[in-house]
């Protein structure tokens, strides 16, 4: 799996799931049941990972979605 985008917006994490379901890009979202250590404030992060023969056709999509200043930097390039 690889990180693609690391958040702590939900409305940003809800869009690149959207995005990653519309297109048929199995992925996961790591850490949204932080809430109930950080009592509810958003501070901790939220990771959406892909798997990594995936990873680069996400990060297209994101791209082409406008979201690209969002990714994570891909340590592969």
């Amino acid at each position: 799996m690889k990180e693609i985008v690391r958040s702590n917006d939900p409305v940003l994490v809800s869009a690149v799931t959207a995005l990653l379901d519309g297109a048929a890009i199995r992925h996961m979202v790591l850490d949204q049941n932080m809430s109930v250590l950080e009592g509810s404030i958003g501070i901790l992060p939220r990771r959406i990972l892909v798997e990594e023969v995936h990873a680069s056709a996400a990060r297209r999509l994101l791209v082409e979605a406008g979201l690209g200043h969002e990714l994570r930097l891909d340590d592969a390039s």
